[in-house]
């Protein structure tokens, strides 16, 4: 520690660090992690004290799924709104997915207009993922050493005409040029054979949903992409998984030494098919949320190693969309303020702790996307916090939520864990549901270190 240079001790009787919880006292210095202490050090002359009791403090959360739909499709979402969102949430990082912007990031020229519309109004740090669509291949290394933190592509239709999915053949050609320059490959997996063979049945019944996005689909399009991932030695992330029918194909790839990573999001884990009601098509996400059992293995899936993380795959829309007709309605689930709580809920019932979800929700979030000074309560790391009261409890109320549609498939659901206040690099951004005026930055690959 740096003597009398520390500006603030922030203490607790539960700080979860990479060794584990325990009291401490962490030293905070110019926005960074000087040293963690015991919690009895005496604080060097002139430093603020800040005491939270029994309250966890964990490291800030590193949501690397959010769809901020900023510029061109503000309606559903923005900058402001989900950066928002997300401080209140213990969020004090996010990435931004290239598509349902307007334009989407898919070359340099998309990149800087997203990042001038960010810049003013991002309330935690905010970086951005590329596009890989069919046209594209040759913008993907300049996007990358434009900063963007790897490519998003989609091996079934987006939702959304202007970012095309990508075919077998441009899958392989795409990932072999990013492969060329070491970038992350990041992929909506779900193969639209399987898809397009399934029963459509329009309608609020969520059964019918259901049968029209099968497990297989996921399966096989995973199939592939670990060959792809295999042959190139390509580093290949799968986002969002549901089917836990794939998980065994993924440990043994992993095992074989292929580099692929998986996350899952909250709604897969806290969620289920059989509770669903016909026509609350705020539960509609692809892949959808599938049945108990497969949300069992999940979980298993988690505590064994095979799913990396946990993000939230925020992707809100106005809510005329979210139609009661399962077929037509908007796929997408708005959770960003909710992530840590519903989580922390269904953890603590299933036995597991806070520094499991420390390691799941900031820790492997960061690693994936590299982001070496996030993710951790230790020196050297930006000082990111989020006070969390672990017992406490509350009930979702939508109208209470900061991002922009007050849409949520967890409505009048009690959670427990009750954030208090959120710190991005020694600031103190959110407390007791009010915000403060905005001071992320906009982050890339070369300023993460």
């Amino acid at each position: 520690m740096s003597g009398t240079d520390v500006k603030l001790l922030l203490r607790s009787t539960r700080v979860v660090t990479p060794g584990g919880t325990r009291p401490a006292a962490v030293a905070v210095t110019g926005g960074t992690i000087d040293a963690v202490l015991p919690y009895d050090t005496e604080p060097p002359s002139g430093a603020r004290v800040e005491d939270f009791g029994d309250d966890v403090l964990l490291p800030g959360l590193v949501d690397t799924h959010v769809h901020v739909n900023d510029p061109g499709r503000t309606e559903w979402e923005g900058f402001w709104t989900a950066t928002r969102a997300a401080a209140a949430g213990g969020i004090t990082t996010l990435l931004d997915m290239p598509l349902n912007s307007l334009p989407p990031t898919t070359t340099v020229e998309h990149l800087r207009v997203k990042q001038r519309v960010a810049e003013p109004k991002v309330h935690v740090d905010t970086g951005f993922w590329g596009g890989a669509v069919p046209t594209n291949v040759k913008d993907l290394r300049p996007l990358y050493e434009a900063g963007v933190f790897g490519f998003k592509c989609f091996l079934s239709p987006s939702g959304v005409e202007e970012f095309p999915e990508l075919d077998q053949e441009q899958l392989a050609r795409s990932m072999a040029e990013i492969a060329g320059f070491g970038g992350l490959l990041i992929v909506h997996a779900e193969d639209p054979h399987h898809l397009a063979s399934a029963p459509q049945q329009s309608g609020p019944a969520y059964a019918d949903f259901l049968a029209s996005r099968p497990r297989d689909a996921e399966n096989t399009a995973i199939e592939g992409l670990i060959a792809h991932a295999r042959r190139l030695n390509a580093r290949v992330h799968v986002l969002h998984l549901s089917s836990s029918d794939a998980l065994p194909l993924i440990a043994a790839a992993r095992r074989e030494g292929v580099r692929l990573t998986v996350e899952t999001c909250p709604h897969f884990l806290t969620l289920t098919a059989e509770e669903v009601p016909d026509g609350a098509t705020e539960f509609k996400c692809c892949p959808p949320i599938r049945e108990a059992a497969n949300q069992d293995l999940l979980w298993q899936g988690l505590a064994d190693g095979t799913i990396d993380c946990i993000v939230s795959d925020h992707s809100p829309c106005t809510t005329d969309l979210k139609t009661p007709d399962f077929a037509s309605a908007w796929g997408g689930i708005s959770s960003l303020q909710l992530g840590l709580p519903a989580i922390w809920t269904e953890a603590r019932r299933r036995g597991h702790t806070l520094d499991d979800v420390a390691r799941w929700m900031s820790a492997a979030p960061a690693a994936l996307a590299g982001l070496h000074r996030k993710g951790a309560i230790e020196a050297g790391r930006d000082a990111d916090f989020a006070v969390l009261a672990p017992d406490a409890t509350f009930t979702v109320d939508p109208a209470g939520l900061f991002h922009r549609n007050q849409v949520t498939a967890y409505a009048g659901r009690t959670l427990h864990g009750v954030v208090r206040s959120t710190w991005l690099r020694g600031v103190r951004i959110a407390a007791d549901g009010v915000l403060a005026e905005p001071t992320g930055r906009l982050r890339t690959r070369e300023n993460r270190a």
